[in-house]
């Protein structure tokens, strides 16, 4: 760039900076502890000047941005830990907590195709029943809490403000179909009840919801939501990785389509394969 046109751009941003945060040319030199004419050099438009590092690196910590903005090496005028802090933030990851923040991050993408790879089976489908047994391994159980929270996301689904898809590993359903896993210990009607909804309301809210099935044994996901264009969120454990970074966002899309893509049963028969599967489980019984 010519030294005349990076002149330009400093002294445009210089001077957009000092307005945004309301400095005057006489503050700005008492901070960096300049001459005010200093200052007004700089923002001279007849006269091109480019500050040495030592001031522009001055000038733009006072004034809360990147060097590199002010002298128009880029168009993001945050500083490097904040344009990281943005991109990536980590929340708590406690039931109820946890619980709140995705809803806030649903109604964030009101709008926009939300996908989802579940930890285990979708939260956002679970009966109280299901809720129940989860939560009697926690000290502070909070069920009604857990229940309310659980309703209101299921609510914001039936809304129909944003399409919902969903990439599971098919020995999820398996497992708690035969109650084995982590599914072992939870009685058979309420893991009957659980599947018979998915099933249900897969099959009401098509082609709203989707939910497709994997082979884990092929294909693998960490538990991952992403929220539109503008959100990715991975879970981890105890906390939450929420990336909002363009092309982070991108690359967790382009992981669950390809998900989708590699799925062993498409979500237009995901209904009729948990039914038959509870079927063979009833009729192993019998047998």
């Amino acid at each position: 760039m010519d030294k005349r046109d990076r002149a330009t751009i400093f002294r445009r941003r210089l001077l957009d900076a000092m307005i945004l945060k309301n400095v005057s040319r006489s503050a700005l030199a008492r901070e960096i502890q300049v001459d005010r004419s200093t200052i007004g050099q700089l923002l001279k438009d007849d006269l091109p000047r480019l500050p040495n590092a030592q001031l522009a690196a001055d000038a733009a910590h006072a004034l809360g941005v990147s060097t590199d903005w002010l002298l128009g090496l880029t168009n993001r005028p945050e500083t490097p830990g904040d344009i990281v802090a943005a991109a990536m933030s980590l929340s708590p990851a406690e039931r109820i907590s946890a619980d709140e923040q995705l809803l806030d991050w649903h109604h964030e993408a009101a709008g926009y195709k939300v996908r989802h790879v579940p930890a285990t089976l979708p939260d956002i489908l679970k009966t109280e029943r299901m809720l129940d047994w989860e939560y009697s391994s926690f000290r502070d159980r909070r069920l009604p809490e857990a229940i309310s929270a659980m309703q209101n996301q299921l609510e914001w689904l039936k809304s129909g403000v944003s399409d919902y898809e969903i990439a599971l590993p098919i020995h999820e359903i398996e497992a708690c179909a035969s109650g084995t896993a982590y599914y072992a210990g939870v009685d058979k009607d309420v893991r009957f009840e659980q599947l018979n909804l998915i099933a249900n309301l897969c099959e009401e809210m098509f082609p709203r919801l989707r939910l497709f099935l994997f082979d884990a044994h092929t294909v693998f996901s960490s538990p991952v939501t992403i929220f539109g264009p503008n959100l990715a969120v991975v879970y981890v454990g105890q906390c939450y990785l929420a990336f909002r970074e363009n092309e982070r966002v991108k690359s967790l899309t382009a992981h669950f389509d390809w998900l989708v893509r590699e799925a062993i049963v498409d979500a237009r028969i995901v209904p009729s394969h948990i039914r038959s599967l509870l079927n063979g489980q009833c009729e192993r019984t019998h047998s």
